[in-house]
């Protein structure tokens, strides 16, 4: 398999034009994160914000490992467009998708197969990153090495703390405690399964899951590779302007409502399937740019979630609302 590049130099972009002052009070934004955290008690929560302009952070619990979920497809997004700058990988290259490539859902490639066995790596970049699709984003991390690559390249490049273990079709039948994925557990069929696993396996898969160092990050480190990504460190500009038009598409309507007028929004968001009264992780990956062009770095873990889907949209918008007024008033 080829080695992942060598780091790039950075190349920060200038402040703008009256920002080299603090965005936000470190200390005060801090206390308003914690105090969102209280409230989203029992839920773990953790979170990081950093502006992208003056580096300046805010973090609550930034330090403390979270599951990534299906947020690992942004660094492997990453990773196959540094492959592609580095030459040693094409966006038109055809790869095959065999049966023992498949990963369980969300995946439009593997409910394509067998009718459909050929891929090019930029469509299946294009479903990994912007659509969470699961089979595609095992086929490219084979395709440039492997989990253990990705995190290599990663702690190169000075993004510690991010890791990639393992390929989804790994992950999700030991995060649910199922058997290995087979090719006719595609689609529908895969939460048949799941739910036809004994509770008590389940439930156990679940706990070992939440303490597994593997396939973990930190709110910190989360907020570290988008800073790594803005500054043009993981792959040229060209790079870099797919991953936040990929990311830009992802990112749905989920966190909208906290926007202020004029903002763009590019972000991944991934949550596990409510199962046992429980959400493992439910995860948001965040570049935020406002109107004046300053542009924010948010990761946003809840880990452990007894609330259901609505509840766990306020504490996201909660956080997001908070952190970007803040910003506003300071702008202004």
């Amino acid at each position: 398999m080829p080695a992942l590049p060598a780091a790039l130099s950075a190349c920060r972009e200038p402040p703008l034009a009256g920002q080299e002052d603090p965005t936000f009070d470190h200390e005060a934004m801090s206390l308003k994160l914690t105090a969102i955290a209280e409230r989203a008690r029992p839920s773990d929560l953790g979170v990081a914000v950093q502006d992208l302009t003056t580096a300046q952070r805010a973090t609550v619990a930034g330090e403390h490992l979270f599951p990534l979920a299906g947020m690992w497809t942004a660094a492997l997004g990453a990773a196959v467009l540094a492959e592609v700058e580095a030459k040693a990988l094409s966006l038109r290259e055809t790869l095959t998708v065999e049966d023992v490539d498949l990963s369980p859902p969300p995946s439009e490639v593997a409910d394509a197969w067998p009718g459909r066995r050929r891929w090019t790596v930029e469509e299946l970049l294009k479903r990994a990153v912007a659509g969470g699709d699961n089979t595609a984003a095992d086929v490219l991390m084979k395709r440039i090495g492997g989990p253990g690559a990705v995190t290599a390249w990663l702690d190169l490049k000075k993004v510690e703390n991010l890791r990639i273990d393992r390929y989804a079709r790994q992950l999700l039948p030991e995060q649910t405690g199922a058997a290995s994925f087979r090719a006719e557990w595609r689609g529908q069929a895969w939460r048949k399964t799941v739910l036809a696993t004994p509770e008590a396996t389940r439930r156990k898969a679940w706990q070992d899951y939440l303490v597994d160092p593997r396939d973990s990050t930190t709110p910190l480190a989360a907020v570290r590779f988008l800073e790594a990504l803005n500054q043009g460190e993981l792959t040229d500009q060209d790079g870099r302007r797919r991953m936040l038009r990929m990311m830009e598409a992802a990112a749905g309507d989920r966190l909208r409502p906290a926007l202020p007028a004029g903002a763009r929004l590019a972000a991944i968001t991934s949550a596990t399937p409510w199962d046992l009264g429980l959400t493992a992780a439910d995860n948001v990956l965040a570049m935020v740019r406002l109107k004046d062009g300053r542009r924010f770095a948010l990761a946003i873990f809840l880990k452990a979630s007894p609330m259901e889907e609505a509840d766990r949209d306020a504490v996201m918008l909660d956080v997001m609302r908070t952190i970007l007024q803040a910003a506003e008033k300071a702008g202004r």
